[in-house]
């Protein structure tokens, strides 16, 4: 079996967003990350899924060195992506890029693409011949040589992201983090993106992680599925596996969701699951199972006790009591 480039173990990130009590000493906390594990095995696309805040991409944020995690550990290749004091590695940060989801915001306006380009190379590869460097990078993400001078406001969205892929490629990474790189683009250039993204990883035997909220993408690029809800990671399974037997009643409900253009793929979907209720507060997640207030499944355990990952299949991870072991769910704490 490949091994696995990334592992990360309970990783948790909470944020202080303000303080309640009299005296305002109690914190408010949103617990972003509560928990999370997987890993990411060499050369894999490994899909990340979720609804806007269950916290997908502050696992990027995390994995990437922007925030530090507040407990829980992430190695990259064995060796731990934070020192004691939090510091992050030189070779490390070299390792490990991302592409963000808006290539409007991610890149600056008053620097030519030569100078966006030009800043990890001057970092991390210093004895390069950088505009030698340049001229291969924008090749490799098929644009033309003459674009090294124009500013990001004269290019297109998918132009921009393009630049943004080469500028993650420029320190040589092997492990790319690519967080919805298509859903602010034009659905005419999406197909382009992911199309382009794919060869790279051929070509220069990347890993990546693929943070989305597009199930159907997912189908096509992920070589596996994790769902995310409400800071916590639900149900884990080899792509084929995952969209064949969904056992989490949340990615039931997600993967009966969506939109179909034939009779045949509305049979291969799982039968309908409506939810009811509201998304929780991440300020206010309900005890138990943070599901439990939206699933039609609920008994009175998922109420009271958070439930656990189990193993199902092989390779195939979900956190439901609904398939705890026998017995689990009719014991007490």
């Amino acid at each position: 079996m490949t091994a696995d480039i990334l592992t990360i173990t309970d990783l948790k990130k909470y944020f202080v967003v303000g303080h309640k009590g009299i005296r305002r000493r109690e914190p408010i906390t949103v617990k972003a990350v509560d928990g999370v594990s997987f890993a990411v095995r060499e050369g894999e696309t490994f899909g990340l899924v979720g609804e806007s805040g269950s916290g997908k991409s502050t696992v990027a944020y995390v994995t990437v060195g922007m925030y530090r995690p507040t407990a829980g550990s992430i190695h990259f290749r064995g060796q731990p992506l934070f020192g004691e004091k939090g510091e992050r590695p030189l070779a490390l940060k070299k390792e490990i890029q991302i592409v963000f989801q808006d290539p409007g915001s991610s890149l600056n306006p008053r620097r030519t693409i030569k100078q966006i380009l030009e800043l990890p190379l001057r970092i991390h590869r210093p004895q390069d011949n950088r505009l030698e460097q340049i001229l291969a990078l924008l090749e490799m993400v098929e644009l033309p040589a003459d674009y090294m001078y124009k500013y990001p406001r004269m290019l297109g969205g998918g132009e921009k992201q393009m630049v943004a892929i080469a500028r993650a490629l420029a320190t040589q990474p092997s492990f790319v983090i690519l967080d919805e790189p298509t859903s602010a683009l034009d659905v005419s250039i999406q197909g382009k993106i992911i199309n382009l993204l794919m060869r790279l990883q051929r070509e220069f035997h990347l890993s990546y992680l693929f943070i989305t909220h597009d199930l159907s993408l997912m189908r096509n690029v992920a070589s596996r599925v994790a769902i995310m809800y409400l800071g916590k990671v639900c149900e884990i399974a080899e792509t084929v596996e995952f969209f064949r037997s969904p056992y989490h009643p949340y990615t039931q409900m997600l993967l009966s969701s969506i939109p179909v253009v034939s009779e045949e793929e509305e049979q291969l979907k799982p039968r309908k699951i409506i939810s009811t209720g509201e998304i929780p507060s991440p300020v206010n997640i309900p005890s138990g199972c943070s599901f439990h207030l939206r699933c039609p499944y609920k008994m009175e355990i998922c109420t009271r006790i958070d439930p656990v990952m189990v193993q199902v299949g092989e390779g195939h991870l979900v956190r439901c009591h609904l398939h705890g072991q026998p017995g689990e769910a009719s014991h007490e704490e």
